[in-house]
């Protein structure tokens, strides 16, 4: 027989789960953006893929007057879906 833990959800799990349920600050052909508490948001809104679509999102990043070339990136899945998160 095996035994499953199941870890608490994280501070920023939470605190990012809370952001996203916010009005968006902008919207582009595939991603919702949203500011949180640690970074900028992109929920994309296409089907999940097998790699996170970092540069499409800087890209259209780009069309909010957000430069995210520099920033450090990383993605979370979220109730929501495929989340990317930008910061610094």
């Amino acid at each position: 027989m095996t035994s499953t833990t199941t870890r608490p959800k994280s501070n920023s799990s939470n605190l990012l789960e809370e952001a996203l349920n916010e009005p968006p600050i902008g919207e582009t052909a595939n991603f919702e953006w949203n500011a949180t508490p640690i970074g900028i948001a992109a929920l994309y809104k296409g089907i999940s893929t097998s790699k996170p679509p970092y540069e499409q999102a800087i890209k259209e990043g780009e069309e909010l007057a957000m430069d995210l070339s520099r920033e450090e990136k990383e993605f979370h899945l979220t109730p929501k879906g495929l989340t990317l998160i930008f910061y610094s």
